[in-house]
């Protein structure tokens, strides 16, 4: 990567888990509204792991026409999607409920026997996403990865490579358990609005770090920081 940083990415503090899940998830579906008085579909991708459950409860409750919404997934493990392990049993779980039961669901996990070999039906269904999505939604692990771009990882550097033109590739991290499936960075970039979605006192130093000079096969999140292509913000709650 060698874009230059973007200006210093403030971080909105709340004063615990509900509240910045509130509201993100307002935030995220008045995006979700304004898109589609404009548009016949509006677009969202989000993250896995346990760290956005409140946040998908929350945005459950939305009222919107939920039917003319496409969800997707940063990342997904090579794991079925009924396994305790997906993130689309997570989605499925806690964000497709209620108000958002009706929304349409792309996942990244294929039946082919590999993340390898199920890169080209994946891309296959990312091709049924708008051209930019509206709302992408990332995590942060306490190696610095975002999405599934691990440190150490070795398709790493075509997963940031923003002229790659894919849209996804496979990745096996070195110390994480499972293969991974992830939407590439120049993907994740083409989005109107991106956001970090950071929990536990633990995040604050990393992101710290993060934003000091060095580089991003070091820390992946670097990535999102330095990039100029589509508006970041960082939400964090202890």
């Amino acid at each position: 990567m060698t874009e230059p940083f973007t200006t210093h990415c403030d971080i909105t503090r709340f004063e615990n888990r509900p509240a910045l899940d509130q509201q993100l998830s307002d935030e995220i579906a008045q995006r979700l509204r304004s898109r589609l008085q404009k548009s016949e579909y509006a677009s969202l991708a989000v993250s896995g792991g346990r760290t956005p459950i409140g946040l998908f409860e929350a945005l459950s409750q939305q009222v919107l026409d939920w039917s003319r919404v496409i969800i997707t997934l940063v990342d997904e493990r090579w794991v079925e999607p009924d396994a305790a392990d997906s993130n689309e049993r997570l989605v499925r779980n806690h964000l497709l409920q209620n108000q958002a039961s009706q929304a349409r669901f792309i996942g990244l996990k294929t039946p082919a026997a590999s993340a390898e070999t199920g890169q080209a039906e994946c891309q296959h269904r990312l091709s049924q996403l708008p051209a930019r999505m509206d709302v992408a939604v990332l995590g942060m692990g306490e190696d610095g990865h975002t999405a599934s771009f691990f440190p150490g990882a070795q398709t790493l550097r075509q997963a940031l490579d923003l002229e790659s033109g894919m849209d996804c590739l496979s990745l096996t991290p070195p110390a994480a358990p499972h293969d991974r499936m992830t939407l590439s960075l120049s993907r994740v970039l083409r989005c109107d609005q991106l956001y970090l979605h950071l929990c536990g006192d633990a995040k604050l130093p990393v992101l710290a770090q993060a934003q000091q000079a060095g580089p991003t096969a070091e820390m992946p999140v670097r990535a999102l920081l330095r990039q100029n292509r589509a508006p970041l913000a960082i939400y964090w709650a202890p």
